[in-house]
């Protein structure tokens, strides 16, 4: 029985970035049970709560059942289709809007291509193989591979891996991603394909013209089908890191105990071949029994050999079932003590059922302190964006301008409608690090507005002119404007004035946003913030349930003793039988204000349930938990 104190100080000075922790802490975007992508303010919503509980970057589906849900040129091109049918993602971009408002928080975003080479659901190969018949996946009775409901081209004929590379290209080119992600579905191809005779062919031309085995269970068949799938990975990898090296090239892949011999997922040889930087295996399950294993395996198939790429994938909502809060921090504890530095949740509306129940558990018990993504050598990515509110002392003011009562960025707007003496107002930001920023105009669109708002930036050695339409209906929030090289200081960056405005109109000014562009600024360190003061105060006494429950033979308690406390408290912390028979005692002894933990050995005790109690004080609080041998 050994028993630590943890924690005797509750006012901690700390530097945000410097005692970061180094975690992934990532969240699932999708379009199916979730409306969190279908309008630009549920997404500013969203990341604002995301990043209030810790999360660090996010996953949002980009490609589903065989329609990408950005507006692409490529899907045009060839199906006569921009975007998935559904009115939600009609004449909007939502991953547009996403990133800026995700960028803006701190969070990183890495599109994920969710159906990969499945081409629809239940519908015969959809749209896709209907323009595309060659690509199918064919069975050994030469029938379109359907596997639970999903209908499959071949992952491994050139065309078809021509056209997701084509997709990928499309968002990496077009937006400002921190990655890209495949998953259960991407590389990948049910086992009990490759009978398609693109797939044949290339199979015949290695193997002397033999024909590929008919049992598809073969081992030798598998190999060489898993092999093409990862070589597919690798080429990925490349053309991802031929865009940037600080592109992120993330799989969440079944576990390899069953995704090797369902769906050929060789994420084992990922690993040991460093394909990735983020591995995250979907280990789906309902009760901590079933985790453990997956996890366990799952870590000795796969994880031992890349520890540092190697992240869970946690079930936390589907259907009607939600994660407990009792299950998810079992979850979280088993990963953390495998070694496994962070999990992504599957997903985004489980953190905010119950009025956030999951959300916030996580904030106050897990994810206390920031964490910096692992694959970023301790180093911020993404720092939140610089924001000035058009009221702030850093804002200089000439003419006539009147607070008027529009929601902007955060309370009101600036306007004027003075068209006889010159108006303006000048944005200056305290620029950290000297890099190419853009420069972001929040937006209040009203038909009474200018057409003809004049804005100047300014880079060191000389100035931008861009004209904005500030009546135009179909642009509101955080607009980019230009992109600027700034230097390190208190910089001037953005002048709006009424150089143009016109008789009966007004001009508006709201908040200016700067953020790094990585595309440009690839290699450039963010300065670390100057230390904060953050108040880490414990209020209440509390007794946590044990970890794990059930045990065999140790197990670990928790409690604390609140800040309010100024005197030593008589602290006793007992073990029963289910009779009420003392059993152990593990704390008999004053204490002051604080966290403690205490180990619980019951290698000398028959299995069964047991009680803990805890006695501080006036504080009386008793859990149970089971011994199982």
């Amino acid at each position: 029985m050994k028993k630590i104190l943890l924690l005797l100080s509750f006012l901690i000075s700390m530097n945000i970035y410097s005692q970061s922790k180094s975690e992934l802490r990532g969240v699932w975007l999708t379009n199916v049970d979730s409306k969190v992508l279908a309008t630009d303010d549920n997404i500013i919503e969203a990341m604002n709560y995301l990043s209030s509980v810790g999360i660090n970057v996010v996953f949002p589906v980009v490609y589903n059942k065989g329609y990408t849900l950005y507006p692409s040129k490529i899907m045009d091109s060839l199906f006569n289709v921009t975007t998935i049918p559904d009115p939600s993602f009609q004449n909007r971009d939502f991953l547009e809007r996403l990133i800026i408002e995700a960028h803006r928080v701190g969070i990183e975003v890495i599109p994920w291509f969710e159906f990969g080479f499945s081409t629809s659901y239940s519908e015969n190969g959809g749209h896709i193989l209907a323009k595309f018949p060659e690509w199918a996946l064919k069975n050994n009775s030469n029938q379109l591979v359907v596997k639970n409901g999903f209908d499959w081209m071949s992952a491994i004929n050139p065309q078809a891996q021509n056209f997701i590379t084509s997709l990928i290209r499309e968002v990496i080119e077009n937006y400002d991603v921190d990655g890209i992600q495949g998953d259960d579905r991407l590389p990948a191809m049910p086992v009990e394909g490759g009978y398609d005779s693109g797939t044949v062919a290339i199979y015949k031309a290695e193997n002397d013209g033999s024909n590929p085995p008919s049992d598809y269970t073969n081992a030798l068949w598998k190999k060489w089908r898993a092999d093409k799938l990862t070589k597919y990975l690798s080429d990925l990898k490349t053309l991802v890191k031929s865009y940037g090296s600080y592109l992120t090239l993330s799989v969440s892949p079944t576990p390899y105990y069953w995704g090797y011999n369902e769906y050929l997922q060789d994420s084992k040889s990922w690993a040991q071949l460093g394909l990735t930087e983020q591995i995250i295996p979907q280990l789906y399950q309902y009760n901590l029994t079933d985790y453990n294993y997956a996890l366990n395996k799952t870590w000795s198939d796969v994880g031992q050999f890349a520890p540092n790429q190697f992240f869970a994938g946690v079930l936390m909502n589907v259907g009607s079932y939600t994660i407990s809060s009792s299950l998810l921090s079992g979850m979280i504890d088993a990963n953390r003590a495998k070694g496994v530095k962070g999990e992504t949740f599957f997903f985004y509306e489980g953190l905010r059922k119950n009025s956030n129940e999951l959300g916030n558990y996580l904030l106050q018990n897990k994810y206390q302190q920031p964490a910096i993504l692992p694959n970023r050598n301790g180093e911020v990515f993404r720092p939140k964006a610089k924001i000035v509110n058009e009221n702030s002392t850093k804002v200089v003011s000439t003419g006539n301008w009147a607070e008027y009562s529009l929601k902007g960025f955060e309370g009101k707007i600036l306007r004027t409608n003075d068209v006889l003496n010159y108006n303006s107002l000048t944005y200056f930001f305290d620029v950290s690090d000297e890099a190419f920023y853009d420069v972001y105009i929040f937006r209040t669109p009203n038909t009474t507005w200018t057409q003809n708002a004049n804005y100047t930036l300014y880079n060191p050695s000389d100035s931008l002119k861009v004209i904005i339409n500030q009546a135009d209906l179909t642009k509101k929030g955080w607009y980019k404007i230009g992109t600027l090289y700034l230097e390190a200081g208190n910089r001037k960056v953005l002048k709006v004035d009424n150089k143009y405005l016109e008789s009966n109109k007004y001009l508006v000014s709201d908040a200016v946003m700067i953020m790094i562009n990585r595309k440009l600024s690839p290699d450039v360190i963010v300065s670390v913030e100057q230390p904060k003061t953050i108040n880490r105060i414990i209020t209440d006494f509390k007794l946590e349930q044990n970890y794990p429950n059930p045990f065999n033979p140790t197990t670990t308690i928790k409690y604390s003793i609140p800040i309010n406390v100024k005197t030593l408290q008589p602290t006793t912390l007992r073990v029963f039988d289910i009779l009420g028979k003392e059993v152990a005692v593990l704390v008999n002894e004053n204490q002051t204000a604080g966290n403690y933990e205490v180990q619980f050995d019951g290698s000398k005790l028959a299995s069964g349930v047991y009680l803990y109690k805890l006695q501080s004080g006036n504080f009386v609080q008793t859990k149970k938990f089971v011994l199982m041998k």
